[in-house]
């Protein structure tokens, strides 16, 4: 049996050869969306006609949108099917003998794509497959996939991929399993990257036809993110928002860890499971809060409540799970009930912080055989008992387990399934599901848009945003010829309030630009932040200046303190020995407030509701004297903390 070339296996009997003469995988990634065409050319060098079957592997996210064959200068185009409908088709064509390709499975992440072709002797055929894939941002970075396993060496073999973001790339990196320290630096890791061995460098020794690649090539990289409600495209009528605030703090959680430690969970699973657990909870935040629950028949959780994630109560739950050991049968309903009820309690009795987010973290290998083992039922009471108020991630661990019921149950309760493979990198797999899930940032997520601007939209709320991930929307727009483009963004976060942005670029001119954005707080008190950007174009000077208005002081108390709190209700000033500045409509002036004289100077800025100018008086030095205290009194290192 010879195969050949990543993506290509050409399945022959021994004593007949075929010459894979090139490959080329060519990938341009744009705006996160990456097509790529694998194209390989062959030879069936053997003395009489030989059915070649063309296999590719890529990922299950992908999808195949061309298939063609060149063979004796004639193209043969394929015709791309669904799934279902292209089972059947298959079927039927390799009963008559015709040609055709079928897409399978093929372990964790890739599918195998398979067609074969009978091809005459001493003649050609080239192989040309296109498919296309929206890179998902995981752990802040995307990654791009290329599967190769030649088995033989290849005359004329590359790999290119080119990146084009308009936002700018912040990283790029890319490596393969199979990378030697001779084939490395042939590498080139910009937004263009190749790698093109030729074959002596791709001999495993000197001589011998054996070919060191064989593996995965991997390119991952991330965008520069410079706003905090993210990038927005529009081509031809249709337009995609990229939603990853930059420099949001985590939320920190109430995480309840549920371990299956029945019989079926023995051995290499079960010592996975303890060393996935043992570097999970080196992760823990010291806000965060934790609780194990491991069962089998029975449910013995490690302590009655949550506990703070100190140092010290980390280092007693990583003795206790080194002595969890397997034994008895599967109770997965109250396992899970169990650390619901655990989570309301803690609640109710104040035992956790208001502001932490609730979750629940399931380990199974297999199917419920003890207490309630009714799918549907379990489905149902953990659906009841949770109503809306935490999230249910489910791992299931092997072969053996019902994924699809974990995958149902995890999504009626806000969270993800996965499945964990059985291999000897298990336990990097259970870490790195929970890196994922870690760090939530925001919660409940809508993103909206004008109704007399969009036509369609893609969906638009999300129960969670996790750090490093991404949230994408896609619509068509009602009006190619817009001058702006509003966002409305309502969600969770760690203030403990749903708040609720919206921005709206307005047309840059020679002045610059502005950008609001209205900030909404337990659905009442509204106030609208202005960036004021102005440039003089004679003293080729920009500065920034950022407006906070009130629209309903009204709604707020009295006692309101801190930066804003001090104007919320006015103040009393006035202003006198107004003369003309250096710049035209520029007045100079002395403000009387507080008891105290200040410099102030007149601007014009635009009202929030009406649109037209009205006059500012800019206060100098930083608002010495205006405000109490000095402007270094209310500078903190993060938006949502406190001084």
């Amino acid at each position: 049996m010879s195969k050949a070339c990543p993506y290509l296996s050409c399945f022959l009997p021994f004593f007949q050869t075929v010459d894979v003469h090139s490959l080329t995988v060519a990938c341009t990634v744009a705006s996160r969306f990456a097509h790529t065409v694998l194209t390989s050319r062959a030879m069936n060098k053997a003395n009489s006609s030989q059915e070649i079957f063309f296999e590719v592997e890529l990922p299950k996210t992908a999808f195949i949108t061309n298939f063609s064959m060149l063979i004796e200068g004639q193209v043969y185009v394929g015709e791309v099917k669904e799934k279902e409908k292209a089972k059947k088709q298959y079927d039927k064509a390799v009963s008559s003998g015709k040609t055709a390709g079928l897409v399978k499975a093929s372990g964790r992440n890739m599918e195998k794509f398979s067609v074969s072709v009978n091809i005459a002797a001493n003649s050609n055929v080239t192989f040309v497959l296109t498919y296309e894939e929206l890179l998902q941002r995981k752990l802040g970075q995307y990654e791009i996939v290329t599967r190769v396993k030649p088995k033989q060496l290849v005359q004329n073999f590359q790999i290119v991929v080119d990146i084009y973001e308009p936002q700018g790339i912040a990283f790029v990196d890319a490596h393969g399993n199979f990378l030697s320290n001779e084939l490395l630096p042939l590498v080139e890791k910009t937004a263009h990257i190749s790698f093109s061995p030729t074959l002596e460098q791709q001999r495993k020794c000197p001589g011998c036809d054996g070919t060191l690649i064989d593996g995965d090539f991997i390119v991952k990289y991330d965008v520069n993110r410079a706003t905090s409600l993210g990038d927005i495209q529009i081509v031809n009528g249709y337009f995609v928002h990229f939603f990853s605030p930059p420099d949001l703090p985590r939320v920190p959680k109430n995480v309840v860890f549920v371990i299956d430690r029945s019989g079926s969970m023995g051995g290499t699973k079960m010592h996975q499971t303890r060393e996935a657990l043992l570097e999970i909870l080196k992760d823990l935040h010291m806000e965060d809060y934790f609780a194990l629950i491991p069962f089998d028949d029975k449910i013995t959780p490690w302590k009655p409540s949550l506990m703070k994630a100190t140092k010290e109560n980390v280092a007693e739950a990583m003795k206790y799970v080194r002595r969890i050991r397997d034994n008895g049968g599967t109770n997965i309903n109250d396992a899970v009930l169990r650390a619901v009820k655990m989570l309301i309690n803690d609640r109710k009795n104040n035992n956790v912080p208001e502001r932490n987010l609730d979750m629940i973290i399931l380990l199974t290998d297999g199917m419920p055989n003890s207490g309630e083992s009714r799918l549907p039922k379990i489905q149902e009471n953990v659906r009841r008992a949770i109503n809306g108020n935490m999230s249910l991630f489910c791992l299931g661990f092997g072969n053996d387990v019902d994924y699809s019921f974990l995958d149902v149950m995890a999504k009626q309760n806000k969270g993800v399934a996965r499945r964990i493979y059985e291999a000897s990198d298990a336990t990097l797999q259970l870490q790195g599901f929970y890196e994922e899930v870690a760090s939530p940032l925001l919660s409940e997520v809508d993103l909206r848009y004008p109704d007399n601007t969009v036509e369609f939209v893609s969906t638009n709320h999300f129960r969670q945003l996790f750090n490093g991930s991404e949230i994408v929307v896609a619509g068509r727009l009602s009006d190619n010829d817009i001058d702006n483009f509003l966002v409305e963004v309502f969600a969770n976060g760690t203030l403990g309030v749903r708040l609720e942005v919206t921005t709206e670029d307005i047309s840059v001119s020679q002045d610059g630009k502005q950008v609001n954005l209205t900030v909404t707080m337990r659905d009442s008190v509204k106030f609208m932040i202005i960036r004021h950007t102005k440039v003089w174009q004679k003293r080729h000077y920009q500065q920034d200046y950022l407006g906070f208005y009130t629209l309903d002081s009204h709604l707020l108390s009295p006692v309101a303190h801190g930066l804003l709190g001090q104007f919320y209700h006015g103040i009393q000033f006035e202003v006198g020995n107004q003369h003309p500045g250096g710049v035209l409509e520029e007045q100079r002036a002395t403000m009387y407030v507080k008891g105290q004289a200040l410099n102030v100077t007149r601007e014009f800025s635009r009202d929030v509701k009406n649109g037209e100018k009205v006059p500012c008086w800019f206060v100098h030095n930083n608002g010495a004297g205006l405000i109490d205290g000095s402007a270094s009194d209310y500078i903190v290192s993060g938006l949502f903390h406190t001084v």
